[in-house]
């Protein structure tokens, strides 16, 4: 496989692995810096964030997801994920490289790994994406309440809202019903739907908002339009 073939495959590799706040790509929001690989098989992979003080447990996730996802490519016998310009920078890098965890890469000040934090995130996800499929809905309380996902015409929105919830361990199958307490996939009574849209549309602005955010201080701290601007050899 020539090399501007494995770069391809790394940029795909890299597209699942999300900014965990945000629930985007990191490719799109700009976060990927460059990616290369040797003949010989050796990914190096250099992302970039917003500012310099971002907090370093986002931080920490973006890079060790992105060095999982590219490690786990076939062709890729070495891989090497350096965060650029941030304040915590040797930490992360150094701690992502051996493996070490969150908390023995900030020893000290780290008193838990992240995998509360990460089911926090998911949690949002789902609301956020439970409000972009249900926006094209016109249905009241009581249906919404009973609809079920394979009730629902396939959509880029319902496909992305079924795979946050399978992270989660949350139903995802036709038969789940579409409106579910996130943290325990309960169903939605038809009484309490009016307020769970309200927090799942609040949950998606909220989203949306701190993307535009991000994309603007990427832009002025680099001087790009945040738009997935990766450099390849």
């Amino acid at each position: 496989m020539t090399s501007a073939m494995m770069g391809s495959r790394i940029l795909a590799a890299l597209a699942e692995v999300r900014d965990p706040e945000l629930d985007e790509p990191i490719t799109t929001l700009g976060f990927v810096a460059s990616a290369s690989v040797s003949d010989e098989g050796a990914a190096e992979v250099h992302l970039r964030l917003p500012t310099y003080f971002c907090a370093p447990n986002f931080a920490y996730l973006m890079v060790a997801d992105a060095y999982d996802s590219v490690s786990a490519l076939d062709d890729v016998c070495r891989t090497t994920v350096i965060l650029d310009d941030h304040f915590a920078s040797d930490a992360i890098n150094d701690g992502v490289a051996a493996r070490a965890g969150f908390v023995r890469s900030f020893e000290g000040e780290a008193v838990d790994e992240l995998d509360s934090l990460r089911a926090d995130f998911l949690r949002k996800a789902v609301m956020a994406g439970t409000d972009q499929v249900c926006r094209t809905l016109n249905l009241p309380p009581v249906e919404l309440a009973g609809l079920r996902l394979g009730n629902l015409s396939e959509s880029a929105a319902l496909d992305r809202l079924r795979r946050r919830r399978r992270e989660l361990g949350l139903p995802a199958g036709d038969d789940a019903h579409l409106l579910i307490d996130p943290a325990t996939g309960a169903p939605i009574g038809a009484s309490d739907v009016p307020l769970h849209l309200r927090k799942a549309r609040l949950t998606r602005t909220s989203l949306d908002a701190n993307t535009g955010i991000c994309r603007g201080m990427l832009r002025h701290r680099y001087n790009t339009d945040g738009q997935g601007e990766v450099a390849l050899p």
